[in-house]
């Protein structure tokens, strides 16, 4: 597939992504990058901002295999991983797959659930398998996991464990649309239309294209070092209980490197690392006590923290 091609059908794809999302262009960019960069994406916000409908249309205008997960406190594991049956016709187990067994996997409400079931999700986003009964099952590629969970703060919430949080390459809230596009939202299901409307646009092998070719954006020595003093500069100080892990620097380099394909660079700029930072960083630190009294949000202390680093000129 000719990059020219590649571009065209990604241009085509951002179009209608932000046609039937108007007025969310900047979310729907940085799912595009957790994406490209082989991430996984967690949406927190509030019940019926379009969260899986969001999913959804980008499942299916990228042309990949969609399957959603509903979490409820009864949920199995083996929901998630599947499970073997025993056969009595052959005498043997079969292994029946999981409904995690897709491109593009919804795991809707994830904190609803128990955090058993939760963790039944770890191996798959780690190592895009899953192991039953001592037999390894390797996932179809591309895959991501896109988790949505309502605010702990909402009933019958189970907080996500800090090495659940640390799996997601990036955490994104959608905000309540505008008045004019929650308008239009109502006039569309009035008239029996909505994602039904979003065309298949790219086919798997282009999306394996779109991948190769951000993997050949480059990222000098200096945005490296540039890269770690953000993370480790989470680590320090009097706002942070917590500090962003090491698999922290892995994930905000390779969005940084998205960032800059989908802005049509092949090399990493400050920019890049500074825009994906918050939305990198910010499930990954916990609060001190000091500034959860005062209310603060991790994302304003982490655009404050940026500001005192020192920003490479080369």
């Amino acid at each position: 597939m000719e990059t020219v091609d590649l571009t065209k059908k990604l241009d085509a794809f951002r179009e209608q992504m932000n046609t039937l999302f108007a007025g969310k262009k900047e979310v729907i960019e940085n799912l595009l990058c957790c994406f490209l960069a082989g991430g996984h994406l967690l949406l927190e916000d509030v019940p019926g901002v379009g969260k899986t409908t969001v999913a959804r249309a980008f499942a299916k205008s990228l042309g990949l295999s969609f399957g959603r997960i509903q979490f409820t406190p009864d949920t199995m594991p083996s929901d998630v991983t599947g499970l073997s049956i025993y056969d009595m016709k052959t005498g043997e187990f079969r292994y029946r797959p999981g409904a995690v067994f897709k491109n593009i996997v919804l795991a809707d409400e994830l904190n609803r659930t128990s955090p058993k079931t939760q963790a039944a999700l770890l191996e798959a986003m780690a190592e895009s398998q899953v192991s039953v009964d001592g037999k390894i099952y390797p996932l179809p590629q591309p895959f991501m996991v896109v988790a949505t969970q309502n605010p702990i703060s909402f009933t019958g919430t189970y907080p996500l464990p800090e090495a659940q949080l640390d799996r997601f390459m990036m955490r994104l809230s959608i905000g309540y649309p505008d008045a004019a596009e929650e308008i239009r939202m109502a006039k569309a299901h009035l008239a029996g239309t909505g994602i039904e409307q979003a065309e298949t646009l790219l086919t798997p092998e282009d999306v394996t294209g779109l991948r190769a070719e951000t993997e050949k954006v480059t990222m000098s020595d200096s945005m490296l070092t540039y890269a770690q003093q953000i993370v480790a500069a989470s680590r320090s100080g009097h706002d942070f209980l917590l500090g962003a892990s090491p698999r922290a620097l892995v994930h905000l380099t390779l969005a940084a490197r998205a960032w800059a394909y989908l802005k049509g660079r092949s090399y990493v700029k400050p920019d890049d690392l500074k825009h994906c930072a918050v939305p990198v960083l910010s499930h990954r630190v916990l609060l001190s006590t000091e500034m959860k009294l005062q209310k603060k949000e991790a994302a304003d202390l982490l655009q404050v923290m940026l500001l005192s680093i020192k920003v490479p000129v080369d």
